[in-house]
Parts: structure tokens; sequence; C-alpha cells
């Protein structure tokens, strides 16, 4: 190959490492919060409700305008819609970090998730269109390599930087940004558009039914999921006793989701044009793919949720020693990623090992999960783990696009991300449930079982569960309730160890899953991958 043939080719992976930074601000984003909150709390002297508004507003944003997005994509070109959102998102991580009051950065934040949901599927549109044959399988490697790895970085960054101020976890961002602006603008060209305009009363809908539908998955464990547990409190506006919030928000998400599907249909029958085209359901790659990446969204989030929980308060691990831990799934997601660009097999292939090695490092990490586990244990559980994201979360990408025609990547994308988040999203809720009533029942049964009042038992129980295990080095501190302390963190590596094992569980029924998926990609005698289906095309 001459270098006139290799310029390009270099400046498309130079164009890669840019949008991968950009897909690493957004996740990072979602997972650094847990991290810096209490300092947070402390600065700005704020209560739980608005805490949990900080934590919570930007990946139910997100999550909301995912599809909405991802046909503005088609319309407007995916490069735009990615440099519009990268800008959105610097601007808004500045008034984050300037913040001088909890109503401004709950607004920074809910004004970040639309700049994170304009990245993320214009992300996967990029690299759907500038990339063809082994290259594509390569890029999406990279692409999803970065979103499992800066899942496990988040912490680590955020316990570093709190040492310093949390208002540096936002600011951060800033040279990043301006990083990512120029290397997109100087090695991707722009994207071709598709005419037509916006289906208005759809991105509503859309809108409504996934954001109250992540809203709802979320939220469950605080306010209850059929009745109210604790008040939801939204400004001058307070919902308290009878029917969960929760509960209303997943019947009005049903509704308002079930005549988007409707409106799509209709329009797609009478040659309107839809938000999103239902027509690629109909291509059994594209629709099982993304039942696959529902299934491994939430396996993978639901174990990042409660492992640094684990770490710190089980096994008395720093918030930077709890970060530095989960540097091994990093490690392993990225070292995947290189082992990909030398191996042959198809991208389904790749999805089936990564889900096997995941399901490896999960069980490994519920068999040597103890209150005294070597951490070189733990590392080479994670690792193997994360190996297995570098392969899966990667290649079922390219496998859910591979059949999709190119005037509906947009479309196609923002499904596939709204798949992702919406696993991600049910992944956290289930999992944190099952952690903290395994860690409640636990702990319960072995202070009774200890001696303790079923009173005392039930008191010291709620403490420990409510302050998610953050009370246990108070309790060990004092020798009246170092027994408890102990018994604490005894309970909490159980709910560690049947969190892996459920999560492993769920990632083998995804395994399984993946038999249903069969693209039609056809290779080329230049070893391109061409989509065999070309319908349904978007009318213009």
């Amino acid at each position: 190959m001459d270098g006139t043939a290799q310029s390009p080719l270099k400046s498309r992976w130079l164009g890669l490492i840019a949008v991968a930074l950009g897909v690493a601000l957004i996740v990072v984003d979602i997972t650094i919060v847990n991290v810096i909150l209490a300092p947070i709390i402390e600065d700005l002297s704020i209560g739980a409700v608005q805490a949990q508004w900080i934590q919570e507003s930007y990946a139910i944003v997100f999550a909301a305008l995912l599809l909405l997005t991802g046909r503005l994509s088609d319309l407007h070109g995916a490069r735009k819609i990615f440099l519009i959102g990268i800008g959105v998102f610097g601007a808004t991580s500045v008034m984050a970090a300037l913040a001088p009051n909890a109503g401004l950065l709950i607004l920074a934040r809910f004004l970040q998730g639309i700049g994170g949901a304009m990245i993320l599927p214009t992300s996967l549109a990029l690299v759907n269109a500038s990339f063809t044959g082994k290259a594509r399988g390569q890029a999406f490697a990279v692409w999803g390599s970065t979103i499992g790895a800066a899942a496990a970085v988040g912490p680590l960054l955020g316990g570093w930087l709190a040492d310093f101020s949390w208002r540096w976890a936002f600011g951060v961002n800033l040279p990043l940004v301006a990083l990512i602006t120029a290397g997109v603008l100087l090695h991707l060209p722009a994207s071709p558009r598709t005419r037509g305009r916006i289906d208005v009363l759809g991105g509503a809908l859309s809108t409504i039914g996934l954001g109250l539908l992540a809203f709802a998955l979320i939220e469950g464990r605080t306010y209850g999921w059929l009745t109210t547990t604790e008040p939801l409190t939204v400004g001058a506006l307070s919902w308290s006793g009878g029917p969960s919030p929760v509960l209303v928000a997943f019947l009005m998400s049903a509704l308002a989701l079930f005549a988007f599907w409707r409106r799509q249909t209709a329009l797609g029958r009478t040659g309107g044009e839809p938000l999103m085209d239902v027509r690629l359901f109909s291509i059994p790659s594209f629709r099982n793919g993304n039942l696959v990446t529902l299934v491994v969204g939430i396996g993978e989030f639901g174990i990042i949720a409660v492992l640094p929980l684990w770490l710190q308060f089980a096994l008395d691990y720093s918030v930077f020693q709890a970060g530095l831990a989960l540097v091994a799934l990093a490690a392993g997601s990225f070292c995947a990623s290189g082992a990909s660009f030398s191996m042959p097999a198809p991208p389904l292939v790749h999805v089936r090992t990564g889900l096997l090695l995941e399901v490896a490092g999960l069980v490994l990490l519920g068999l040597i999960a103890a209150t005294d586990s070597a951490w070189w244990l733990i590392a080479l559980a994670l690792f193997v783990y994360g190996v297995g994201v570098g392969f899966a979360t990667a290649q079922v990408t390219n496998v859910v696009l591979a059949d999709v025609p190119a005037p509906s990547a947009g479309q196609g994308s923002g499904v596939q991300s709204a798949a992702r988040e919406l696993g991600s999203a049910l992944g956290i809720a289930v999992l944190t449930t099952l952690f903290f009533s395994t860690l409640a029942t636990t702990l319960h049964d072995r202070l009774t079982r200890s001696g303790l009042p079923g009173q005392d038992a039930e008191r010291l129980g709620t403490v420990v569960t409510e302050s998610a295990g953050s009370a246990i080095p108070s309790l060990s501190a004092d020798p009246r309730t170092a027994a408890v302390a102990d018994a604490a963190r005894e309970a909490m590596t159980t709910g560690l160890a049947v969190s892996a094992y459920v999560c492993a569980g769920l990632l083998a029924l995804a395994l399984v899953a993946t038999v249903s998926i069969a693209p039609r990609a056809a290779t080329t005698a230049t070893g391109e991958r061409e989509p065999a289906h070309r319908e349904p095309t978007p009318r213009a």
C-alpha cells in the first residue's frame, strides 16, 4: 500500500481516537459522581434528595434522548451532531465545576445528559461509516473497550481528583473537549445527510417514555416499586404516601412507548418520516442483537455498581485503592481490544468468546470473595472479566449494525445505544436491590444468631444498609460494636458473591441468546463487509 492510500486510513484512526475519548468522557461522568458525592454534599451543604438528583439526572436525560439524537444524526450528519454534543458537554462541565449551589449543579447535570445523548449514538455512526472490512471490527473493538475501561477508571479518577477538589472532576473535561473537537475536525470528514424532517410528536413520546422508564429503573429501590417508601421532592412539590411515583412512571412510560411504536409503524406504512423506522426490527441481527445488548448491559453495569462498595467497606480499601483495583478490568478490556486486531474470527465469535470470559471472571470473583480476599486474586478475576468486556461489548455493536443500511445508521445507532443504556439502568436497579437485600437479610440473621435481640439486629442492619456500608468503619472503631462491623463485612461479602453469580447467569443467558443472531453481511473479494440486506430504506 502506498503512502497516498495509507494517509486517509491513518487519519481515520486518529479520528477514532478522538471519538473514543468522547465516549470515555460521557461514560466516566456516569461513574465518577458516585465517588465525589461526599465532598459535594459537604461543600455545598445539601441534603439527600438533592444529592440523588445530582447522581441520577444525567443518566435519565441521557437515556431519554437517544432515539431523537439518532434521528438528528441521520438528518444533519453524525459528525456535526457529535461536535455539537461535545460543545454542550464542555460548556455544562464548566457550569458544573463553577456551580455555587446544588440547584445549578443539578441543572448542569441535566444539560450534560443532553450532550452525552448527542455523543453516544453519533460516535457509533461515525465508526460505522468511517471503516469497512476488517478495520471496522477493529474500530468497534477500540470503541467498545473504551466503554468498559472508562466505567472502571471513573472511580479511580474521581478518588484521585477528590483529594484536590470535587470541582476538578468536571473541570478536567475542558482540555479533553478541545482535543476531541480538534481530532474530529481534522481527521474525520463531514458525514452524509439524509433528507427529511423530525417527527416532533414521536420525539416527544420517545423522550417521555424513555425518560420515565430510566427514572423508574434507577429510582425504584429509593422510592418503592409499588407503594411510596420515601417522599419524592421536586422543587416545591412533594409526593408522599399512596402508589409509588416509580409505579406511576412505569405505567406512563408503557403508554408513551406504546403510542410511540404505533405512530412509528403508521408513519412507516403510509410513507411518512418516522423518528425510528420500525422496519429495522425485521432485520434478525438487529432485532436479536439489541436484545443481547440489553441483557449484556444488565450484567456488566450491575456488578460495577456494587463492586466499589464491597472493596471500600468490606475490605477497607480507600476510594483511590478501590479505583486502582478496577484498573485490572480496564487493562483486560484494552488487552482484548489489541488481541482482536490479529484475530481473523467473525465479530459474533468475538462476542461469544467475550461473554464466556465475562462469565468465568464473575464466577471466579464470587468464589474468591471473602473479607480477606487477596488483592491479586481480585485483580485476576477482574482482568479475566475485563478481557471478556473488551471482546463482547465491542463487537456486539458491530453485529447489531452489520445489516443496517447506511441511510439508517443514525437511527440504528440510537436504538442500540438506548438498549445499552436501559440495560445498564436495569442492571444497576436489579443488582443494587439484590445486593442490599442480601446484605440486610444476611446481617440480620448473623446478628440474631449471635444472641443480639431482634429489635437491635433490625436497627443495626438498617444503619448499615441505608449507609450503603459506609457506617462499617465507625462501628468497627467502637469496641462495643466491632462484632457488628465484622458481621456486616461478612454480609456485604455474601451480597457481592450473590451479585457476581447473578450477573454471570445473565451474561450466560446473553451467550445462549446469541444463537438467534445471524448477520447476513457478505464478504467481498477485498475482504470488506457489505450488508446483504438492503431494506428497509428510509423515505426521503
